[in-house]
């Protein structure tokens, strides 16, 4: 039977555009832009409400620049740790004891701040998943989207109309059925829709083994003089795995806390006996008598693991349920939230009947390689704590933690040695906490981006992962610059393109392409006169980036990625038109 859940079939018999399982934060963040862009969505999940766990919490630049153009920005960061209380990531024997090092994250040190400053108009912040999920979902509702909270999927049909979804009301045990054009995998890490569809996974599951205990206790007298979102102890009983040391994340500062232990995946399990946990806890604080509430213990498995397909006709996958990772390097809910904005404004051009459904074949050509990289960077960071641990670690030891420091503070040749290797070990460690590259240098490359005729292949004058490369080249996302509105206020190049729409950028000069678009009047495709009145190019950051004749163009997707460009100057509008006529119809798979 066909349920009302949806607010029932509309005149061709969909209960709903799209069907997303799940409300974590790529289903979360797929309902808000779908529901944004005025496609009938409808989102199910078993659960009677969204995460009840810190589970993720950084949430990079990429990521803030989609919650800005979704219109939660400001929202989202009433719920954060701002970006300047980030901080340090420490590295010491307990809070209370020495310090072995420190190193600047999170772009926040002065050698990478104007980086992170001059690439994006957002900064990073520090919002656990349980205070994120709401946003996107309470924004969602608001623009029409609707939600089914204990709601058992149970399996798909598809045909080439539509999907048929078979469903469980988890109160009263009723099974119905919802019919929608499209349905979107967002169900997680043991994802039955992955399973359902075959999709082709890559690598390992459960190479290793984290435990993590959520507590409470006011650790400010430690913490507030050198603010820092992670704390790792390199006490001995932490000394296990691949990272080796003991884990103190904030949660929310200073007194909302996660430790966390790796433990052995062929032994008895995490000894989560309260006495031992409390005992844990306050070695890796350094202090005996600390007041300690715990809330919940958990564990959970490192994976390294990958789909290098995300969808099967019409169901697309994204999020956990297609790459598999720890939270090392902070990529997860960010790289699932941005599956969804791409994912979403394809699927609403094909519903409104901008796109061809060829479109909806790019998801996957242009999110693969995204979520194989991050996998790959993820547990590549949790190997690169093996150095630092090699500068501290000692073997044979009454008093490992003292002679840890005495290695350290040799004043001899072998302390030097120590010290230098130490050095390297940091630095190595900034592909980790500082790789705004990985973050903001994702490239594309699928039959929505036209490629530039000459270009030839991109060369990175800087580490990739490390340093953003800012370009206009057709695959690359728009580039930042900070424009001067009507009312003499900052707005960025990012701002006045996206929300849901294509844009054609150009200058004061390009005149022929302004009347080539007007010509066309396609309702989803804007004109952005740069230099224009309410987008001046007043700090003239824009001609520095542009990389194109003023009077030449760029067509910017809706998740702000460019999809072609015309570098050279054009005064003729029959020429212009021929270029944007042929421009919008190879990247939309559409003839206009």
């Amino acid at each position: 039977m066909s349920g009302p859940d949806a607010g029932g079939p509309d005149a061709d018999g969909y209960d709903a555009d799209v069907l997303v399982v799940g409300t974590g934060p790529t289903g979360g963040a797929a309902a808000l832009a779908l529901a944004t862009y005025g496609v009938r969505v409808h989102a199910v999940t078993r659960w009677n409400w969204l995460a009840n766990t810190p589970r993720a919490h950084i949430t990079n630049q990429r990521t803030v620049e989609v919650l800005r153009d979704l219109g939660v920005e400001a929202e989202a960061t009433k719920h954060a740790t701002p970006w300047e209380q980030m901080g340090d990531t420490l590295f010491a024997t307990s809070l209370a004891g020495p310090e072995i090092a420190r190193l600047r994250t999170w772009g926040t040190g002065p050698d990478r701040a104007t980086d992170y400053l001059t690439g994006s108009p957002c900064p990073m912040l520090d919002i656990p998943q349980p205070h994120l999920e709401p946003v996107l979902v309470g924004a969602a509702a608001a623009r029409g989207a609707t939600f089914a909270f204990t709601t058992e999927y149970l399996g798909h049909t598809q045909d080439d109309s539509g999907v048929t979804v078979a469903l469980r009301d988890l109160t009263t045990s009723r099974e119905y059925t919802l019919r929608a054009r499209y349905m979107i995998g967002a169900d997680g890490a043991r994802s039955q829709v992955v399973e359902e569809l075959g999709l082709p996974m890559e690598g390992e599951l459960a190479r290793a083994a984290t435990a993590y205990v959520l507590f409470r206790a006011d650790l400010s007298r430690y913490v507030e003089h050198r603010p820092s979102i992670l704390h790792w102890l390199m006490t001995p009983s932490a000394a296990f795995g691949e990272i080796g040391m003991g884990l103190l994340r904030a949660i929310r500062p200073w007194h909302t806390w996660i430790a966390g232990w790796g433990y052995a995946l062929d032994g008895p399990g995490p000894d989560f006996d309260p006495e031992s946990v409390t005992a844990r806890i306050r070695g890796y604080v350094g202090d005996p008598d600390l007041e300690i509430e715990i809330e919940s213990c958990s564990s959970w498995y490192v994976n390294q693991a990958h789909a290098t397909r995300y969808s099967s006709g019409r169901v697309f996958c994204g999020g956990d349920a297609v790459h598999r990772h720890p939270p090392s390097s902070g990529l997860g809910s960010n790289t699932s939230i941005q599956d969804a904005f791409n994912l979403a404004w394809k699927l609403a051009f094909v519903v409104h009947g901008h796109a061809g459904p060829e479109l909806l074949e790019t998801y996957s050509d242009e999110r693969v390689p995204v979520g194989a990289q991050v996998v790959a960077r993820a547990n590549r960071s949790r190997v690169d704590y093996a150095p630092l641990n090699e500068c501290f670690r000692t073997t044979g030891e009454a008093d490992p933690v003292a002679a840890g420091l005495a290695k350290l503070r040799d004043p001899g040749p072998d302390g030097v040695a120590v010290r230098e290797a130490l050095t390297a070990a940091l630095e190595l460690k900034n592909h980790e906490f500082n790789a705004q590259g990985v973050e903001l240098n994702q490239r594309y490359a699928s039959t929505a981006v036209v490629p530039d005729g000459d270009a030839g292949e991109e060369v990175f004058a800087r580490d990739r992962e490390l340093h953003l490369q800012a370009t206009t080249r057709p695959g690359a996302k728009l580039p930042h610059a900070w424009l001067v509105d009507g009312a003499g206020r900052r707005t960025s190049t990012l701002d006045v393109t996206g929300k849901g729409r294509m844009s054609l950028v150009t200058g004061l000069s390009g005149g022929s392409w302004v009347r080539a678009a007007a010509k066309l009047d396609l309702p989803f495709l804007r004109t952005v006169v740069i230099g224009a009145p309410g987008a001046e190019d007043a700090y003239r950051d824009w001609a520095r980036l542009r990389e194109v004749h003023e009077a030449g163009a760029l067509l910017v997707r809706p998740d702000g990625y460019v999809a072609w460009r015309h570098g050279d100057a054009v005064r003729d509008d029959d020429d212009a038109l021929a270029r944007l006529r042929s421009a919008l119809s190879a990247a939309l798979s559409a003839d206009y």
